[in-house]
């Protein structure tokens, strides 16, 4: 790339994480929906993960904001949308995400799902697959919400059972209605109501959803468009391939988006080609320094697909599983240090990897440590996905 294009090099990088991600003391936000817009989706894979992420940039952390968000105003949306992943994506952005990616992942899991049980279980057609979903829906508006258990007692034949993976060492006899449910909610038909048990419960009811065919969203391409527009102002500069990544869309409709919103090119560190909006060319000042704990999964480290600038590469296998899912982190002003778990009793723990900000950097983290713990309480967290360090802190 020609000299002559803008460079953002990493410590402008940088500093625009800790502004626009909220992650500064100073530019931390009011409210889980303006969290949530901020990084544009919340990780919702692992029920906790969505409450740590959002405390973690709350000036007041409170876990019971981000319920009233969740399921009392449902002004935050779980969709199955980006590299087919749960978020928790603002109620005002949720038609641009199931334009832009939602949709198409739906329609490939009823096509899935389709095969799978008219294949897979006797007597069971299209036809008959229409009619339980129809009195399944049914069920769950009389009911208000519902577990699956409670559904399969009012439609029966959602207890119907086939095996999947025959004959390998996962094979799995899986009920009808996980299958269903399944595509029901990536469909927005129903929705995850309010967990059986705390905020970290994966245990939940459904509820009566809002079908993403019925919301009124922009054709595809504008949608993706914008998207891209808002994934630039909080993860850009950034890469084609990073925006490619995060989205899972083919590159041809990555390509589009981003030339649809006139994003501009821009060197990014070792002249790596970049992109970026035509209005966040300028510098940006650096936030006061700062330290965060962040969560498994959280979406500022799974944002970019190229780490390098924030995250050593020699740590990864420390603080990452095999299937390349993020475990908790340390970060001191943009880039990641470290790793932090909860312990049995309480006790929040942490590892730093480098000596980075020495005593600056470990008496910031300490402190925001004791913030974890201190609106944590009583609750005992442990990550969906375990990760080395994490497994080695809560030994």
């Amino acid at each position: 790339m020609p000299h002559s294009r803008p460079h953002i090099g990493t410590p402008a990088r940088r500093a625009r994480l800790g502004r626009r991600h909220l992650l500064a003391a100073a530019h931390r936000a009011a409210s889980a929906e303006e969290v949530a817009d901020a990084v544009v989706g919340l990780h919702a894979t692992d029920a906790a993960t969505v409450h740590l992420a959002a405390c973690a940039r709350l000036a007041v952390p409170d876990p019971g904001d981000v319920e009233r968000a969740l399921y009392d105003d449902v002004s935050l949306v779980r969709l199955l949308c980006m590299r087919r992943t749960l978020f928790a994506v603002g109620a005002g952005l949720a038609p641009v995400v199931g334009s832009s990616t939602a949709q198409a992942i739906a329609a490939k899991e009823r096509r899935d799902m389709t095969r799978w049980v008219t294949g897979a279980i006797p007597g069971w057609d299209e036809r008959r697959l229409a009619e339980v979903e129809t009195k399944t829906l049914t069920a769950l508006a009389a009911r208000g919400e519902a577990t699956a258990a409670e559904l399969a007692a009012d439609v029966p034949d959602l207890r119907d059972t086939a095996v999947v993976s025959p004959g390998k060492p996962y094979e799995a006899t899986v009920a009808v209605s996980s299958r269903i449910l399944r595509v029901l909610a990536a469909e927005g038909r129903i929705r995850r109501g309010r967990p059986r048990g705390g905020w970290t419960s994966s245990s939940f009811r459904w509820a009566p959803g809002t079908a993403l065919a019925d919301l009124a969203a922009p054709p595809a391409p504008e949608a993706r468009a914008e998207l891209a527009r808002r994934w630039l102002a909080s993860y850009g500069p950034a890469t084609v391939e990073d925006l490619k990544w995060w989205t899972g869309w083919t590159l041809t409709d990555t390509r589009r988006a981003v030339a649809a919103i006139g994003a501009v090119e821009v060197r990014l560190e070792d002249g790596v080609a970049g992109l970026a909006l035509p209005d966040d060319l300028e510098a940006v000042a650096p936030p006061e320094p700062w330290a965060a704990l962040l969560p498994g999964l959280d979406p500022t480290a799974m944002g970019w697909r190229a780490r390098d600038w924030y995250l050593d590469p020699d740590h990864v296998p420390r603080l990452f599983d095999r299937n390349g899912n993020v475990g908790p982190t340390v970060w001191w002003n943009g880039r990641i240090i470290g790793g932090w778990a909860q312990r049995a009793n309480g006790e929040i723990v942490w590892r730093l990897l480098t000596d980075d900000g020495g005593g600056e950097a470990a008496d910031a983290v300490t402190a925001e440590a004791a913030r974890l713990a201190e609106w944590v309480g009583d609750v005992r967290i442990t990550p969906r996905f375990r990760t080395p360090l994490e497994r080695e802190l809560t030994a």
